[in-house]
């Protein structure tokens, strides 16, 4: 594994950048190499710190998924509940699928 001292730099006078020392596989540090050489990032400390904001982001769009879901699987079961929900067998069950995805006939002429 290959490590990159991430170093202090100074983006104006008063915010100076934490120090991390990280180790990266082959992989990785032959990426980081490869987008440096390419002009991409002008060193691996400001790849590695888009990787880490991409990261960010991409746990809090994964967050408001779940919170999604959670809210979908609260209406299902209130749904379930209130006796509102329809009982399928198997040999309807693909019918029953397609049904839901496609769009509504007063939708459609919309």
């Amino acid at each position: 594994m290959a490590a990159i001292l991430l170093p202090i730099e100074h983006c104006d006078e008063e915010a100076a950048m934490a120090t991390r020392n990280i180790s990266l596989t082959p992989e990785q540090d032959a990426f980081v190499e490869s987008v440096v050489k390419a002009g991409v990032y002008q060193n691996a400390s400001e790849a590695v710190r888009d990787a880490l904001r991409v990261l960010q982001q991409r746990r809090r769009e994964d967050a408001l998924k779940l919170k999604a879901l959670r809210l979908q699987i609260k209406a299902g079961a209130q749904a379930i509940a209130r006796g509102d929900y329809v009982e399928i067998d198997d040999a309807q069950l693909e019918g029953f699928l397609e049904e839901l995805g496609s769009p509504a006939p007063d939708r459609a002429r919309k």
